[in-house]
């Protein structure tokens, strides 16, 4: 095997490994609708005891990136921080666009989704209904998004995406319908078997499933209805056409309300510092906000302004999930097991009659989220320097607001919405936690360069994949090895600042290398294929 396969297979290893914990984080929701918590205790929860504890265990490594940073100051950073490889990189352009096929008149039957999970995860459920309602030759029904006591979110499809653009976007494809016709409303579908639960399909089924289970049950009953829908359709093998409507849903019939829009350009008018030049991705996110923005900042327009956005996945749920220990000793051990007690009661009984991976062999295999304070460590090893303008994304990490005392006493100028937009600007999306990501979503994926810490997660996925895809090669991501950072870690105590940051360096520059969609992998994340992109070399 060489170095690049490699690599490649230690990145799918852990990335495979951090998409099970996050599926099964997103799917919490539905497991754990029937629990109640105070508020108060969710809320002793999230800010947990975190801080202390990480002081002791990196409190040498962030004196001597301190250090570093002030030691850096004036000098260049290096060269390759705000870039990708440009020439292999711009060599792919966008066409999922194009079409060779007839619409699909839908005759077969009707197909309802109710997605579970966040928003995240709900997106990727909707692009591959729209894939297999193509593929049965059935009628889509727009979307619905399961709700539940825990995400406590009450958004539906029309409160994130545009309903109109997406039927109309998606008409020469397939057929979309806002609701089912009334002969079929009044059908009891569990009575009838047309219920499908993720349960009944297995992950990542091959088109061959569909059409031999689910397309007898259209015949018979004229519709089936999926219910919850993660992850249930493969990458490969899939016709041609049918993963380019894969990527033409994701990146071009999925666009945010116009709420979110206007809300996430004063995101950006204010990450930028109200510099009057708009981003390469802003029409694609904000679409005709990215023009009303330009035209209120340009007066005062100066040299461009360039920020880092910084995708923490360190929330409780994730935390608690993950197994691993983070320092904090017997407290921490308490409080994650009751924690899971409440909402992964699976996974407490899994613990007790299985033996699991111990949190050292957790943490040597790369499966362990990072840390606010190893991103931070990792961030100033390869050179940002301290002023640096930080975005943070997935702000709620374990262990409070406080726990970002290691990060902004390293970086100064980091940001999240929260600080970025006024109570008054925030209050519609207010316990909308899917409308909240959709502007972190915003503000990650415009960024001059995105780091993200989690590689199974799917926000990151997402967010670098519509990078890769309307970015033109100039819209960097950086994509941490977990395994291998987690070795360099474990030296905390006696290793020179120096040796880390080239071991850190190293590590990082291994994942930065231009390359095609791996087979069975993501479309979504990885869109460098013939399906979703084409070569212009």
């Amino acid at each position: 095997m060489g170095p690049e396969a490699a690599i490649e297979s230690s990145a799918k290893g852990e990335e495979e490994g951090c998409q099970i914990m996050d599926q099964a984080v997103d799917s919490k929701a539905e497991n754990s609708s029937s629990v109640s918590v105070p508020q108060r205790e969710e809320e002793k929860w999230r800010k947990g005891k975190g801080k202390r504890p990480q002081r002791g265990i990196y409190g040498r490594m962030l004196a001597l990136a301190a250090h570093a940073l002030a030691e850096r100051q004036n000098k260049p950073e290096p060269k390759d921080l705000w870039q990708e490889p440009f020439v292999p990189a711009s060599a792919w352009r966008p066409c999922a666009e194009q079409r060779n096929w007839e619409p699909s008149d839908g005759n077969n039957g009707h197909i309802l989704v109710t997605a579970n999970g966040g928003v995240n995860q709900q997106r990727v459920a909707v692009c591959n209904a729209v894939v297999v309602a193509r593929l049965l030759n059935s009628t889509l029904v727009v979307p619905r998004f399961l709700y539940s006591s825990v995400w406590k979110d009450k958004s539906q499809f029309s409160d994130i995406y545009q309903e109109e653009h997406f039927i109309n976007y998606l008409t020469p494809d397939i057929r979309i319908v806002k609701e089912l016709p009334k002969d079929l409303q009044s059908l009891d579908l569990e009575a009838v078997g047309s219920v499908v639960t993720d349960e009944d399909i297995t992950k990542e089924a091959k088109p061959s499933f569909y059409l031999k289970k689910i397309l007898p049950i259209l015949f018979k009953n004229r519709v089936v209805h999926f219910v919850g829908f993660g992850n249930r359709l493969a990458f490969d093998p899939i016709p041609f056409q049918l993963q380019r409507l894969r990527c033409r849903c994701n990146f071009l019939a999925l666009q945010f309300v116009p709420k979110i829009q206007e809300t996430g350009a004063l995101l950006l008018q204010r990450l930028r510092r109200h510099v009057g030049l708009p981003g390469a991705l802003d029409r694609y996110l904000i679409g005709s906000s990215a023009a009303s923005s330009n035209n209120e900042s340009s007066s005062g327009a100066k040299k461009t302004s360039k920020y880092l956005a910084l995708h923490l996945r360190f929330e409780i749920d994730m935390v608690a999930h993950s197994l691993c220990e983070f320092g904090g000793g017997e407290e921490e051990r308490q409080e994650l097991e009751a924690y899971r007690e409440i909402h992964f009661p699976a996974l407490t009984l899994l613990k007790k009659t299985t033996k699991l991976p111990s949190p050292e062999e957790l943490r040597s295999e790369g499966l362990c989220p990072l840390t606010p304070e190893e991103a931070i460590l990792m961030l100033a090893a390869l050179g940002f320097r301290r002023k640096t303008h930080i975005f943070v994304a997935g702000s709620q990490i374990y262990g409070g607001q406080s726990r970002l005392g290691a990060l902004t006493s390293l970086y100064p100028n980091l940001v999240t919405k929260e600080k970025l937009l006024s109570s008054a600007e925030l209050e519609p999306f207010v316990n909308f936690s899917s409308q909240l990501a959709a502007l972190d979503f915003i503000g990650c994926t415009a960024a001059n360069a995105f780091a993200m810490t989690d590689s199974g997660s799917q926000f990151s996925s997402l967010v670098s994949g519509y990078r890769i895809y309307y970015g033109g090669g100039k819209m960097p991501t950086i994509r941490p090895n977990k395994r291998r950072l987690a070795d360099i870690f474990l030296k905390n105590s006696t290793i020179e600042w120096r040796v880390f940051e080239q071991r850190v360096r190293k590590a990082v520059r291994q994942t930065k290398h231009v390359q095609a969609r791996p087979k069975a992998r993501s479309v979504y994340r990885f869109p460098r294929c013939r399906e979703c992109m084409c070569r212009t070399d």
